[in-house]
Parts: C-alpha cells; sequence; structure tokens
C-alpha cells in the first residue's frame, strides 16, 4: 500500500466524472496521496454533494462540461496532459434510463468513445481504466457468477448503453492501443472495470437504497419505501472497487501490457443480501427508522446479479475484504456525522486512512 501511495504522488491523473459520489471519494484519495489532480464532469446533481462538501473545486482543476462534447474533452485533455485517466462520468441510474434512454445512450457510448478518441490524438496518456458497470453481462439469472469474457447484454437502457460502451472500448484497444503494439506505435494501456453497487458516506443520489433510507430517516421523518425487496444486490464498500482501480491502473502505467481489458472488482459471496436484508441491518444499525413495501413493475431490474472476481484476486492481489455491518456502519457513521453537523472532511479521510491502513 505505501508503494501505491508513492507511485501516485506528483502523477498527473485526470477523473471524469469527480463531482459524483464515487468520483468525489477517488478525488480526495489522490489529493491525500498527493496526486495532482484535475477533472472533466458536470456539476454536481444532488444537494447536498459530497464534492461541495469536501470543498473539492478548490482544490483540484475543474473543467465543468459535457462528456457528450468532443471538442472541449479533447481540449481539456491536451491542456492538461495526464498521465493517467480514470473515467467514471455516465448517467448511471437504471431507473432513469428508461426515462431518458436517449440521453443515456449518448452519454454512456458516445463519452466513452469521445474520452478514448482525445486519447488516441494526444500522446501523454500511458494508463486508462474505464469504469462501466456489473450490469454489463447478458443476464439471465442463473445464479452463476460472471466472468470477464462472459457475453455482455443488457435489458434496460443503461445496462445495454453499459455494455455497447465496453464494446467501443474493446474496439479501440484492438484498433488503435493494442498490446501488441505497446512501445511500437503507441505508449498507452487500457482496462475496463465492472464493479457492484457501492455503499458509503456522501451518496445522495434517487432510486439508490442507501441513500433513500438516510433521506427518509433524517429528512422527511418517514417510513423507507422500498420497491423490489427480495432483489439480490453485489454491496460493497465504496473504497474497495476504487482500491482495484487504482491497483490496476500503477500496473498498466507500468507497462504490464497483459492487464489490458475487462476486470471485474465484485464483493464477497456473504454480501450478496437482498434489498430487505440490507434495509433492515442498515435500520438496526442506524437505530432508528422503519420501511414499508411498495412493488414497482413499470421499470425491469434484474433481480440476482454475482460478480467473479478471481482475476482481480490473482493477477492484482485483490479481494472485497469488508462485512456488509462494517460497510453499513462506516455509512451511518457518516451519515450521522453529517446530520450532526461534525467536521465530515476529518471523518472522511479518518475512513480512508482505516480502510488502506488493513492493506499495509
Amino acid at each position: 500500500m505505501e508503494n501505491l501511495q508513492k507511485f501516485f504522488k506528483n502523477k498527473k491523473v485526470l477523473i471524469t466524472g469527480h463531482t459524483g459520489f464515487k468520483g468525489s471519494w477517488l478525488t480526495q484519495i489522490l489529493l491525500n496521496w498527493g496526486a495532482k489532480v484535475s477533472g472533466i464532469a458536470l456539476k454536481p446533481n444532488t444537494k447536498p454533494s459530497l464534492f461541495q462538501i469536501l470543498g473539492l473545486e478548490k482544490k483540484i482543476r475543474n473543467h465543468f462540461c459535457d462528456i457528450r462534447d468532443f471538442k472541449k474533452i479533447s481540449e481539456i485533455i491536451k491542456k492538461e496532459k495526464p498521465e493517467i485517466i480514470f473515467h467514471l462520468a455516465a448517467q448511471p441510474l437504471v431507473r432513469d434510463s428508461y426515462d431518458n434512454p436517449l440521453y443515456t445512450f449518448e452519454t454512456n457510448i458516445i463519452g466513452t468513445a469521445n474520452i478514448l478518441q482525445a486519447i488516441k490524438e494526444t500522446n501523454t496518456v500511458k494508463a486508462v481504466v474505464i469504469i462501466t458497470t456489473d450490469k454489463v453481462y447478458e443476464n439471465k439469472e442463473s445464479g452463476l457468477p460472471f466472468k470477464e469474457n462472459d457475453k455482455l447484454g443488457g435489458y434496460d437502457p443503461y445496462s445495454a448503453s453499459k455494455a455497447a460502451a465496453e464494446i467501443v472500448i474493446g474496439s479501440y484497444i484492438r484498433s488503435f492501443f493494442n498490446p501488441v503494439d505497446y512501445n511500437k506505435k503507441h505508449k498507452t494501456l487500457i482496462a475496463s472495470a465492472r464493479a457492484g453497487n457501492v455503499l458509503g458516506g456522501g451518496d445522495w443520489q434517487k432510486d439508490r437504497l442507501v441513500p433513500d433510507i438516510v433521506r427518509a430517516v433524517f429528512e422527511r421523518k418517514e417510513k423507507i419505501i422500498i420497491r423490489n425487496p427480495k432483489a439480490i444486490r453485489p454491496w460493497q464498500y465504496v473504497l474497495e472497487p476504487l482500491f482495484g482501480y487504482l491497483l490496476l491502473s500503477e500496473k498498466l502505467y507500468q507497462g504490464k501490457k497483459e492487464l489490458c481489458g475487462a476486470w471485474n472488482f465484485g464483493p464477497k459471496e456473504s454480501n450478496y443480501l437482498t434489498v430487505e436484508q440490507l434495509t433492515k441491518t442498515a435500520i438496526k444499525i442506524l437505530g432508528q427508522g422503519s420501511y414499508e413495501i411498495k412493488r414497482d413493475y413499470g421499470k425491469h431490474e434484474a433481480r440476482l446479479l454475482k460478480l467473479d472476481s478471481n482475476k482481480a484476486k490473482k493477477l492484482l492481489g485483490w479481494q472485497s475484504q469488508l462485512g456488509i455491518e462494517t460497510i453499513l456502519e462506516f455509512a451511518c457513521d457518516w451519515y450521522k456525522a453529517f446530520y450532526g453537523k461534525k467536521n465530515i472532511i476529518d471523518l472522511t479521510n479518518q475512513q480512508i486512512n482505516y480502510f488502506f491502513k488493513s492493506w499495509l
């Protein structure tokens, strides 16, 4: 871990989607490690927002623009000259993708192509990690965990857009950033990363379970509404997949060309719980709250999805470590501190330090 921290010191890192939940945590980690961070994103779309709470706008070089605008994206990348890029910018919600399918496809597919094309037109980027989702697979809900080479698919527009983005990534790798041609025709190695449902403090996105619980308990003082109580989800702490992305980017930067391509970063087996089980556990940890079930059959969502992360364990030394109760305790402590008007920046950094010390 100390080596990973030392690696990122003074590295020029660009994060797209840095104003979002995962992007804000990743930005804070890299700042703590001494990286020179810049970001491309829309302005935060939630109030409150972790990006604003952590005061990140004043700590990095910000570029607020739409990922669909190739001209601007290309200009920013040429100006910033990043060595490492993490591409997280996306329309990230399954249910929103039913309401705005075209925007979802444009953002998640063309946005990804814009980043790849801009990288192609510069010569500073050495490592790229593009974040897609665990929902890229053709999911027949067999109960078997998906491996990276399983068939891609997508029932809803969000899942389909991310699977299509994976095809775009694969095409750019084979056509322009082929590992066979590394250090001959190009000096850039690219990978994609697929993670589960991340939990942690600072998420206020709509239609996500923990933010819905937090809003119901702390803001509206009403019952928590759950739509799909028996759906099983791959719950994991936000810092766990981020750690995987960081490890992967380091190896790509170092020229490990065999690591190009797709990666799963899923939770441990015991963290596959139903929505109802997770809600009950969160209420227990918070010491307050109650819920009711209001089923919504209007928008299809998968009931079961599992990832096989053996590749990351074998080749990166990465694995999910935290159990669901520990994860929820971290998240609930964060939200309690926020609503109790405690020093949230200090707590965020304490949680980051505590998590990464476990890997020393």
